[in-house]
């Protein structure tokens, strides 16, 4: 057996000293031994830098960044979709980015397979949120919510070939409108279609159109037309795409490819081209197949008094009848609906923009149950902004028309003439600070005045508030307008009151 002698104290350390030492030209044995370790750990260390030399920087395939510009009109566009919303009495509601995947599956119909599943991380199977809607479902089974009128602004993901140059992305946010709870007929319906109205009007997108239908008259349609039942999930999903192929393709992808016999689809065929206003339905609630269907004389029914309210909203040439709208997810019960932009503003410069519906929702009667142990439902409606298309069609009319974006909003700039200034720069833009003023400086200690006032003009800051010796002597302050160059002379203790009052006239 070796034996083993141990070192006395001081030797350890001056071993441990030596072989820490970095190497030499000229070395010892030990650090020679240390080069050697150091020679055989280095390449491995390295390889994985020299793997990377091919590497390119890039955002996930349907993603992107928002610059500081994009930030400020996407801003824009929020505010005026959330202000509406809060106008008509909903409460703010935010659910987790991921659910368990058993609360996503089975919802979304053929889309299911869009959803972006996660590896298991400690013993739970989740999924990406797919839509804000079966999480807000999944929310009011689990805290036994009756009634709520709720708004919720969140990103979420779908696992598609993304179309950028429309606007469509793997992830994108959502803005959502819901109204949950047992109301008499039609009238929570015809506020949701009125709030898509004022978003869309607010929003100033041009001229829109909003489609509505019933997935009862749907289910109806296709019944009385001999859709197999087996079928009808599968045809409706097609049908669905009518506001992008032509009726011809939509038929040919259900004879050929959904195995729909022929004559059934061109009795589909004639239904799914009709579109029109009250008149239509009327025409419907006669019409000799589909009136002896109970389920659509349901929907045509509750269409009928629909177009009374939106009529009463003031809103009814806004909306129109389509028979071809059939909205392909599973949890549609009942009115469904869609916004298109009829066409984008048409000024001179500008290009037609073909992105699809921006605004979209329906009837929900079921999905609630779903998740309550008992199978309570809850009756919903709600709509959803399609944030990313409207917002791809604002910043390509600022490309169309050159304009610029103010990427803050700084109101004051506080700045000097002279050298060893900082201190008193510092305790000027405390004081703006303080009173709630939105102020910048330069973080330079003697920054020259031309490159201050040029900043300002590059920025837009409209004020700037000027301090040298003599302002100091006097106990006063200069107040430059950015835009006309005019300048005054104020007391210190009363710059607060005029940079306020100047604001105030401004807005």
């Amino acid at each position: 057996m070796p034996q083993f002698r141990l070192l006395p104290r001081k030797a350890w350390a001056a071993l441990l000293t030596q072989l820490l030492q970095p190497p030499r030209a000229a070395s010892t044995g030990a650090v020679h031994c240390h080069s050697q370790v150091a020679e055989a750990v280095l390449p491995s260390q390295l390889k994985p830098h020299q793997e990377k030399t091919n590497f390119i920087i890039k955002t996930p395939k349907g993603t992107r960044d928002l610059s500081p510009q994009q930030m400020v009109v996407r801003e824009k566009i929020l505010d005026t979709v959330v202000s509406c919303f809060k106008r008509h009495g909903a409460k703010g509601l935010d659910t987790p980015a991921f659910e368990l995947t058993e609360v996503l599956t089975e919802k979304y119909g053929e889309d299911s397979g869009l959803i972006y599943d996660l590896k298991d991380q400690g013993g739970e199977l989740l999924s990406l949120r797919y839509d804000l809607t079966v999480p807000f479902a999944r929310y009011l089974a689990m805290n036994k919510v009756k009634k709520m009128k709720r708004y919720h602004v969140g990103k979420v993901w779908r696992r598609e070939n993304p179309t950028i140059v429309q606007g469509r992305y793997r992830e994108f946010c959502q803005c959502d409108f819901d109204i949950a709870g047992q109301f008499d007929p039609m009238i929570p319906d015809a506020e949701c279609l009125k709030i898509m109205c004022e978003i869309l009007s607010g929003l100033q997108l041009g001229d829109f159109l909003i489609k509505v239908n019933d997935r009862r008259i749907v289910d109806g349609m296709f019944a009385v037309c001999g859709v197999p039942e087996s079928k009808i999930r599968a045809i409706c999903s097609s049908i669905d795409k009518l506001d992008k192929m032509s009726w011809k393709d939509v038929r040919h992808e259900m004879v050929a490819k959904k195995d729909l016999a022929p004559e059934v689809a061109d009795r589909i065929g004639d239904y799914v081209q009709c579109h029109g206003g009250v008149s239509l339905v009327e025409q419907m609630l006669q019409d000799p197949r589909l009136s002896q269907n109970k389920q659509a004389l349901k929907g045509l029914g509750d269409l009928k008094l629909l177009f009374e309210y939106v009529t009463l909203f003031g809103i009814a040439e806004k909306v129109s009848f389509d028979l071809s709208l059939a909205r392909g997810l599973d949890y549609y019960t009942g009115l469904i609906y869609e916004a298109v932009l009829l066409q984008t503003p048409a000024q001179a410069g500008e290009q037609s923009l073909n992105v699809g519906s921006v605004a979209a929702g329906g009837r929900y009667d079921g999905l609630v149950g779903m998740f309550d142990p008992k199978g309570y439902n809850v009756p919903c409606v709600g709509l959803s902004i399609g944030v990313e298309r409207i917002f791809y069609i604002v910043e390509q009319r600022m490309k169309t028309f050159g304009e610029k974006v103010r990427t803050t909003e700084t109101e004051v700039f506080v700045a000097t003439p002279q050298k060893n200034f900082l201190q008193e720069r510092l305790k000027l833009i405390a004081e703006l600070w303080d009173a709630g003023i939105k102020a910048e400086m330069l973080y330079k200690n003697n920054p020259k005045l031309l490159t201050q006032l040029h900043y300002c003009e590059n920025m837009g800051i409209p004020l700037v508030v000027i301090i040298g010796e003599q302002e100091l002597r006097e106990g006063i302050l200069k107040l430059r307008s950015v835009t006309s160059r005019e300048e005054v002379a104020i007391k210190r203790e009363h710059l607060v009151a005029e940079i306020q009052k100047r604001l105030k006239s401004e807005s």
